[in-house]
């Protein structure tokens, strides 16, 4: 384990999460075997398939970190199921396993859901992926399908071949008939758990929950309008207490964000002009491309 130890650290001050051009040094060769010496880091992370035998630990950063001690959520559950199995995506920190049961408890609560489909968390040892996210690094990120469970009993195969459902209307201002009360309830009670830091879902679902919401609003900051995440939304873990090497995001800003996914759906509606530097750099472009 010490030779993962060394990987990781190495990883992660060289700067993990970064493009394939990111390689693993030379210079520990006293942690690092001479045969993984010049690989890109999210290829040696792609290829482990279990967690390491060591306490969980988060270090770095959402995008540029790797995991200790990771753990498995089980592919099947009684609220919940993971979905693609064939990535091996459904590791975390044990808080984001404890919290994904949590949540999905609440869900088959909910009319019409048996419970959770639950995309990409982290890798065994988190870190880069092969494919997909620069964030999901230290275990503490978790993709919820937008697609309420009917049932919980899919085949491996079904688990690769169902999709979930989009929730956006006119490139993500608005939500479409597949939208429910559900998705924010399910979404509101995780906004409301301490651990959680951050959901990502698209500016039209914050907008409409800014809205509808009538009562208490403080949940509401934590929402936060982003491109895409409208098969699934995304919510993201604090650092757990005494995680020394573990970096957290700042702090959303203050208030409920409510006037910032306006302003991310009004742009939506009627792009804005691009900026000078923008226009000057595509005619560069054009007139070096002739």
């Amino acid at each position: 384990m010490k030779q993962f130890m060394g990987v990781c650290v190495l990883a992660f001050l060289a700067g993990c999460g970064g493009g394939p051009s990111e390689t693993v040094s030379t210079k520990s060769a006293s942690v690092i075997p001479a045969s993984l010496s010049g690989k890109p880091a999210k290829q040696l992370f792609g290829a482990a398939e279990d967690g390491s035998q060591q306490a969980a630990v988060p270090y770095g950063s959402y995008a540029k970190g790797c995991l200790a001690g990771g753990v498995a959520l089980a592919e099947t559950g009684p609220t919940w199921q993971a979905m693609r199995l064939s990535r091996n995506r459904n590791w975390g920190h044990p808080e984001l396993i404890d919290f994904v049961q949590t949540l999905s408890r609440f869900a088959a609560r909910q009319p019409g859901w048996a419970g959770l489909y639950v995309g990409d968390m982290s890798q065994p040892r988190g870190g880069p992926m092969l494919s997909g996210h620069r964030s999901h690094q230290t275990g503490l990120d978790a993709d919820i399908w937008m697609l309420a469970p009917k049932r919980l009993d899919l085949s491996a195969s079904a688990r690769e071949s169902l999709s979930s459902v989009s929730l956006r209307r006119a490139g993500g201002a608005y939500t479409n008939e597949n939208y429910t009360e559900q998705h924010m309830e399910i979404m509101k009670a995780a906004a409301k758990d301490p651990r959680v830091a951050r959901i990502f879902v698209f500016p039209g679902a914050k907008l409409r929950m800014c809205k509808e919401e009538k009562g208490d609003r403080s949940w509401l900051r934590k929402v936060r309008p982003w491109w895409g995440h409208h098969y699934h939304f995304h919510v993201r873990l604090s650092c757990p207490k005494g995680m020394r090497g573990c970096v957290d995001q700042a702090a959303p800003p203050v208030g409920d964000g409510c006037q910032d996914a306006q302003t991310w759906v009004d742009n939506i509606l009627n792009p804005p002009p691009p900026r000078p530097e923008r226009q000057a750099g595509k005619a560069a472009a054009r007139l070096h491309s002739g």
